[in-house]
C-alpha cells in the first residue's frame, strides 16, 4: 500500500523547476493523499517555517533555497462529476499535469480549455495564477476550487466569485500562506464559442488546411504556435513568459501609442484600461536574444528568460531586473514577473 506521504531531508530541486536551476529543500514532502495534509502541516519539519507548495515547477524562480519545507502533491485523479447535453463538470486533483488534462477534456467532447493547450504546470497551479493564453483565462471555466485553509486547518470549497480571479491573479496568489489547493472543478461546454482572433490562430488554422475548426483543431493550432515560439524546458530551461503584460489606463496607452505607433495594445480587464505588450517593449529595448553567460533571453520570444545550462536563479533574477529597469526608463512602464521568486524579493 502506498503511504499517504513521503518526507525526505536536504532534497535537490533542480529537476523540480523548469528553469533547471539548483536549489535545495530542507525538507520535501511528497503527498499521495490530500487527506493527509493536516497531518503533514503539523509535522515539526513543516510547521517551523511557511511551506512552499510546488506543482510542475513551471512558475518558480529559485534565486535561493526555500527557507521552509517544500510540499508536492502527486494526486492525479480526473473524473466527470456530472454532465448533460450542454455542459459537464470535471474535477481534477491538484497534481494532474495541465496539458494532459486539456487533452482529456477534448477527448471527452468538452471545450473551453483548448486555447490553454501546452501550458506547463499542474491543475492545482492553474487557478493560483489564473493562467491564460490566446484570449482565454482559466478562471472563466472554473466552477470551484477545493483547498485546505491553513489558518483554520479545515477544507474549503471556494466558488468562482470567492476565487477573485483577475489578470494573472487570484485570492490564492494574494494569500499564498493561507490556501493550499487540492483540486479544481471545471464547468466545460460541449459546444464552446471558439476564440480565434488572437495571436495568429486563424492564420495557423488556415496553414493546417482547417476551414471549420473544432475545439481540438484550435488546441492543435495553439500547440503548433507554442512549440514554434517557445523553447522546450526539457531542452532549454525556462518558465515560459517571464513578465506579465502591464495594464495601464486608456489615456496612458493612447499617449504611448502616439509616441510608439506600432506598440500592440489590447483591451484590459475593464473598459477603462488597456493591456500593453511587454514582449514588444522588451524587444524594443534590445533584449531579445541577449545572453550573459548562461542566463539569457530567448531569440524567438522576448518574454522568455532562458537558462542555457548552468545559470543560477540569482543570475536570471539579476537579468530580469535589468530588463525591467530598461523598460521603465524608456517607456515609463513597470513590468513585473509572472513566476514566483523564491529566496529573494523582486
Amino acid at each position: 500500500m502506498t503511504p499517504a506521504f513521503r518526507l525526505t531531508a536536504n532534497t535537490p530541486l533542480q529537476a523540480r523547476n523548469t528553469f533547471g536551476v539548483a536549489a535545495t529543500a530542507p525538507w520535501l514532502v511528497e503527498i499521495h493523499d490530500a487527506a493527509a495534509l493536516p497531518d503533514v502541516l503539523a509535522l515539526p519539519q513543516v510547521a517551523q517555517a511557511p511551506a512552499l507548495v510546488i506543482g510542475g515547477g513551471s512558475n518558480l524562480l529559485f534565486a535561493g533555497d526555500p527557507e521552509g519545507a517544500v510540499i508536492s502533491l502527486s494526486t492525479r485523479d480526473i473524473r466527470m462529476l456530472s454532465q448533460d447535453d450542454g455542459h459537464a463538470i470535471v474535477r481534477a486533483d491538484a497534481g494532474v499535469a495541465w496539458h494532459p488534462l486539456v487533452m482529456w477534456t477534448l477527448e471527452h467532447g468538452l471545450g473551453g480549455l483548448e486555447n490553454l493547450a501546452l501550458i506547463p504546470g499542474t491543475a492545482g497551479a492553474s487557478p493560483i495564477q489564473n493562467i491564460g493564453a490566446y484570449g482565454t483565462e482559466v478562471g472563466e471555466f472554473i466552477r470551484a476550487v477545493e483547498a485546505l485553509d491553513r489558518h483554520s486547518g479545515e477544507p474549503r470549497r471556494l466558488g468562482r466569485d470567492a476565487c477573485a480571479f483577475a489578470y494573472r491573479d487570484s485570492v490564492f496568489k494574494r494569500q499564498p500562506d493561507r490556501y493550499l489547493v487540492t483540486a479544481v472543478e471545471f464547468a466545460l461546454p460541449r459546444t464552446p464559442a471558439l476564440r480565434l482572433d488572437y495571436a495568429g490562430l486563424r492564420e495557423e488554422l488556415a496553414a493546417m488546411g482547417v476551414a471549420s475548426p473544432t475545439a481540438r483543431d484550435v488546441a492543435d493550432a495553439v500547440v503548433r504556435i507554442r512549440r514554434r515560439k517557445l523553447p522546450d524546458p526539457a531542452v532549454v530551461g525556462n518558465a515560459g513568459s517571464f513578465f506579465k503584460n502591464p495594464i495601464v489606463s486608456q489615456a496612458q496607452a493612447e499617449a504611448l501609442q502616439t509616441d510608439y505607433p506600432t506598440l500592440p495594445v489590447f483591451r484590459g480587464d475593464a473598459a477603462h484600461n488597456r493591456k500593453l505588450s511587454a514582449a514588444w517593449m522588451i524587444e524594443a529595448c534590445g533584449w531579445k536574444g541577449h545572453r550573459d553567460g548562461d542566463a539569457g533571453v530567448s531569440a524567438d520570444h522576448a518574454l522568455v528568460l532562458v537558462n542555457h545550462g548552468r545559470a543560477t536563479g540569482a543570475q536570471l533574477l539579476s537579468l530580469a531586473r535589468r530588463i525591467a529597469a530598461s523598460v521603465h526608463e524608456r517607456f515609463g512602464i513597470a513590468i513585473e514577473p509572472e513566476p514566483k521568486v523564491i529566496g529573494a524579493s523582486w
